[in-house]
């Protein structure tokens, strides 16, 4: 069998991140991914005639941890296209407004929602702070929005803009994740939809992310799925699909949350983790690009949640064609690569566009993700965060699923992988004298 200080499992952001630490240090470190490329959730690729993110996509400076990497590496930035209208849908019913007049119609709810995530997270990478979470724990955000004094077309849009950022039906996106991430963002809610949707690599997420993998001397192994850990006397032996063993001091699992259950464990995952496992993320969603005919100027369409999509955005022109990308609630009801269902998707907000063609990756069909971004459920912010994150004997967690800050994003996936190879480190290190 070969034998290495520390196994990764997963080649996205987390595990990449943790295996170039640990390499760096002299740890001899191998990953091993069960796609034939890296990115896990990330993933640049070529379609409808330039190279788009099929997946995770915008970074931002107000995101400490992926910000250095960007810094490391000389990636540059540039925005996304300033809208110039907004259309949204309140009460079956089209509307179209400036986006002045649409923050107008959203902040009441959004200004409450932003001044009260200060006071529940004061401290945004202390998720847990709080001791008496427990009381809000429990609500959705479609929860939240029922109780405040609200007009019926502000109550419907913000929470459909809340079911975007979760891409999942608010009635099961938890508030407290919403709060987290206002919270990230100091409470100011205009300056969270910059950071979550407002700046895109230039290069692309695959540029960033081969330039970890470049920068570090683990080994990587594509195409290895992993299928049970065992510990005994102290070390790990990991076996792959095809039946080969790998033994390890330390195993840093970089899986998504929904997908944890695949792996054997011996000895078995704490209930708790098995528990998160089984009730799976909110995010249940869509991602898709489409191309329509001619110069279409920036705009931002929002629907309900009970739209095949929620969201619609211009981002690139190619060839006379403008790129728009688009965000559902519920893969299940839309396939992102259905032309005929998109269309019809898009007639929401307007009917005036000529579609050419759409692209776009079920993640939720991925046998290797059965999620998008990760975003919690009421309640799993106490019942299973600090359980998450404990360590299984030799093996480790990272990925954007367990971060305690920017969880859902990058900077998450980065944070945690960074925090698991610290921890890694320290065991391989042994006690201090």
């Amino acid at each position: 069998m070969d034998s290495y200080d520390v196994v990764v499992i997963g080649a996205g952001f987390a595990g990449l991140v943790a295996a170039r630490e640990l390499s760096l240090r002299g740890h001899s470190v191998a990953v091993l991914e069960a796609r034939d490329r890296i990115g896990g959730r990330t993933w640049t690729d070529e379609r409808l005639g330039r190279r788009l993110e099929m997946g995770g996509t915008w970074v931002h400076w107000l995101q400490p941890h992926v910000w250095t990497e960007v810094t490391r590496y000389g990636q540059r930035v540039e925005p996304s296209p300033a809208s110039q209208a907004v259309h949204w849908i309140a009460g079956g019913t089209r509307h179209e407004s400036s986006p002045e007049e649409f923050d107008a119609l959203i902040s009441r709810g959004m200004d409450r929602l932003a001044r009260e995530s200060r006071e529940w997270f004061p401290l945004p990478y202390e998720p847990l702070h709080r001791a008496d979470l427990d009381q809000i724990d429990h609500l959705s955000v479609a929860d939240y929005f029922a109780k405040i004094d609200l007009d019926p077309a502000e109550r419907e849009v913000t929470t459909g803009v809340w079911a975007e950022h979760f891409n999942g039906p608010a009635a099961v996106s938890g508030l407290t994740q919403a709060m987290r991430w206002c919270s990230a963002a100091s409470g100011n809610w205009p300056l969270l939809h910059q950071a979550t949707s407002g700046y895109r690599l230039v290069e692309g997420t695959g540029a960033l992310i081969g330039a970890i993998a470049a920068d570090s001397n683990a080994e990587l192994r594509l195409g290895t799925a992993v299928t049970s850990i065992s510990q005994d006397s102290g070390r790990a032996t990991v076996t792959t699909a095809d039946g080969s063993r790998i033994t390890a001091r330390q195993v840093i699992c970089t899986l998504p949350l929904n997908v944890l259950s695949s792996i054997d464990f011996e000895p078995a995952l704490p209930a708790a983790k098995l528990a998160a496992s089984a009730e799976r993320t909110a995010s249940q969603g869509l991602k898709t690009w489409i191309r329509v005919r001619g110069e279409v100027a920036p705009f931002t369409g929002y629907a309900p949640d009970d739209h095949d999509l929620t969201f619609v955005h211009p981002e690139y022109a190619v060839e006379g064609d403008t790129l728009l990308v688009a965000f559902g609630t519920r893969a299940a009801d839309l396939a992102p690569d259905d032309v005929e269902g998109v269309t019809r998707a898009l007639r929401a907000w307007r009917d005036d566009l000529e579609v050419v063609d759409v692209a776009g990756h079920n993640w939720m069909a991925d046998e290797f993700s059965r999620e998008t971004w990760p975003m919690q459920r009421p309640g799993q912010l106490t019942k299973y965060l600090a359980a998450l994150q404990e360590p299984h004997g030799a093996v480790r967690f990272a990925g954007s699923d367990l971060a305690t800050g920017w969880a859902g994003f990058i900077d998450g996936a980065v944070e945690s992988g960074l925090r698991a190879s610290r921890s890694a480190h320290e065991a391989l290190r042994g006690p201090r004298g």
